[in-house]
């Protein structure tokens, strides 16, 4: 069972620095953060690009991996965002992981553009496109693929990944659609779960909601033919309704939970001081002093 946490871009650079440090010191096995152009309540407060944060991570780190948790076509166009990934793939010596998901249906990212929300269906059409669009910028010498949403003409590709045959895509599904992309295209799957709570506050009905889906991926990947030790399965585990770093007892029993329901990964949250993912610093100490040296 592997460790990551999420570092929001919300920090100038002086300040994030330590934590991208200490994630790596603390024995996390891969850090993350946001692709957004802003993100919910903390859209008027203080926001980072996820590229140019992750190349700075990768130059104060050596061994642990590093990705966005998740990008989307939102407000990327795969052709420019395939450069940006190559390059930060051979700044880190191969440490990237792209998470991607289809994108919110409604959100800051969608509006400050100027643009329409979509809908549901063409909204997975369009993540379709991205991610096969990537998937060949990331691979091929050359790329030309027209499509409804995106095109890509002739586009180059050198010098490569430093990881072959491309990074790895760790891709958000919940829906049966996204999860068939993540079966053809993903090294990894990454799902938030349902956003429901048990009446008596337990989220036990989240975790059940976990269980489905972790399910239902795994007849997916059986019914294509796909290896299940191919893939691995991420979970973002502050989705639920108790932040995990809330206690060290929760986090292991998190942590349990998790690998019972076959889960590879599970991903947390850096702490807060209030608000969202809202806790305490020395609660991710005691939890990297105590739980991770002993997973």
């Amino acid at each position: 069972m592997r460790v990551g946490i999420v570092i929001l871009p919300e920090y100038r650079w002086l300040l994030a620095e330590p934590k991208w440090r200490a994630a790596e010191t603390y024995g996390f096995d891969h850090a993350w953060t946001y692709d957004h152009i802003g993100w919910r309540s903390l859209v008027d407060g203080p926001w980072f690009d996820a590229v140019p944060t992750l190349t700075a991570a990768a130059m104060v780190t050596r061994r642990i991996g590093l990705g966005t948790l998740v990008a989307s076509p939102n407000f990327r166009h795969p052709v420019p965002f395939a450069r940006s990934l190559l390059t930060l793939d051979d700044v880190s010596s191969g440490r990237v992981i792209l998470g991607v998901g289809s994108g919110g249906i409604a959100g800051y990212d969608n509006v400050v553009l100027g643009g329409e929300a979509l809908e549901p269906k063409p909204r997975v059409d369009r993540f379709a496109e991205f991610v096969e669009q990537l998937d060949s910028l990331l691979t091929n010498e050359r790329t030309t693929i027209s499509g409804e949403y995106y095109s890509s003409v002739d586009a180059r590709s050198a010098p490569g990944c430093r990881q072959h045959p491309r990074l790895p895509f760790v891709i958000a599904a919940n829906g049966p659609r996204s999860m068939a992309l993540a079966v053809r295209f993903g090294q990894g799957w990454v799902t938030t779960g349902r956003r429901q709570d048990s009446p008596d506050g337990t989220g036990d009905a989240w975790w059940h909601g976990v269980g489905e889906l972790a399910k239902t991926f795994d007849d997916k990947l059986a019914a294509a033919g796909r290896d299940r030790a191919e893939v691995r399965r991420y979970l973002s585990v502050d989705s639920g309704p108790t932040f995990s770093l809330s206690s060290v007892a929760y986090f292991r029993e998190a942590l349990g939970r998790a690998q019972e329901l076959g889960f590879t990964d599970l991903v947390c949250h850096w702490p807060r001081p209030d608000g969202v993912y809202a806790g305490r610093l020395n609660v991710l100490e005691k939890v990297a002093a105590e739980v991770l040296p002993h997973r």
